[in-house]
């Protein structure tokens, strides 16, 4: 197989056990989590691919995924975000692997470093690819580059067994270039994913009110995913609890031109909501910065349309 583009890829190293339980379950997106705050890797782009090595003694390479973020959340969030697909049945058995690894185990709530992938895949056993040169001193993870011979040979393996392109997880997310011959992947973001994209875009704002508190502040649909929306960040905006489910509930939206609307609903049925009117007209509070981040004006319409109860 030709490798006619430069493609960086990092293959990370992981423990079995987490490999086998999402292996069973199959989940469509993955946390590939650090201890720590700080990623071993800075040049991925999203989309690229990312490669699950096995610790020794097993030392293969057995999956992988597409990354879309690196992010640090709270451990509490991360169990909220994304669950099972952690690695762990429940936050108990999450929290039994991951504390000894903290430079505090006894934190009440400490920061976990989050590696988001998607469309993950599991081998196995007998289509698993040997890395008997792998260095003892990389536990972490290492770059590989398809136009070396190593990254290329790695690489044509992979693609033999996946039979699949690696592009983008998103299309708002990175240019879709082509990387080997078979039929086109196009995976898409999972809700963790989706939370996770959005929260960051708006730098841990509340588009409406400014709010910082992250536990408090969710990523919420545009277009609910129910009716057909993706999870995407255009087709999201990061709000607090209380907005969260008025907006869901169309009691508050957002125009077009990016303002806010507030119900009268809520004094008609609750003889009250002053905290929300004195927002009503007002102008968001955070945005992203990517124009391409910002919430798509037809997103808006739709909720402004079909979901507001004015």
């Amino acid at each position: 197989m030709a490798f006619g583009t430069d493609m960086k890829y990092w293959v990370g190293v992981t423990d079995k056990t987490w490999f086998s339980f999402l292996a069973r379950i199959q989940p469509d997106e993955v946390n590939f989590w650090h201890p720590g705050g700080r990623p071993p890797f800075t040049q991925l782009d999203p989309g690229s691919p990312f490669l699950f090595k096995l610790k020794r003694p097993h030392n293969h390479v057995a999956g992988g995924g597409h990354f879309v973020k690196f992010t640090t959340l709270p451990l509490s969030m991360v169990w909220d975000t994304f669950e099972e697909k952690n690695g762990a049945a429940t936050r108990e058995d999450f929290e039994r692997v991951i504390r000894p690894l903290m430079p505090d185990p006894s934190a009440k709530d400490p920061d976990v470093g989050c590696t988001v992938l998607t469309a993950p895949f599991f081998w196995p056993e007998f289509e698993w690819i040997a890395v008997p040169d792998w260095p003892r001193s990389s536990v972490r993870g290492g770059y590989y580059d398809s136009a070396s011979e190593k990254g290329a040979q790695l690489w044509a393996q992979v693609s033999a067994r996946t039979n699949a392109e690696f592009v983008a997880a998103d299309a708002s997310l990175s240019s879709t270039a082509r990387y080997g011959e078979p039929r086109l992947v196009k995976p898409r973001l999972g809700q963790g994913g989706f939370r996770v994209v959005v929260t960051d875009a708006y730098k841990r704002r509340c588009a409406i009110t400014g709010e910082t508190t992250l536990p408090v502040l969710e990523a919420a649909h545009i277009v609910p995913y129910a009716a057909d929306g993706l999870h995407q960040v255009s087709n999201g905006i990061l709000l607090r609890s209380d907005f969260h489910k008025l907006f869901d509930m169309g009691l508050v939206t957002v125009t077009p031109g990016l303002r806010v609307r507030v119900s009268s609903k809520i004094k008609e049925s609750w003889f009250n909501g002053k905290a929300y009117y004195r927002l009503d007209g007002q102008s968001l509070a955070s945005l992203p910065d990517a124009a391409a981040e910002r919430p798509d004006p037809a997103f808006l319409r739709w909720h402004n349309e079909e979901r507001f109860d004015g």
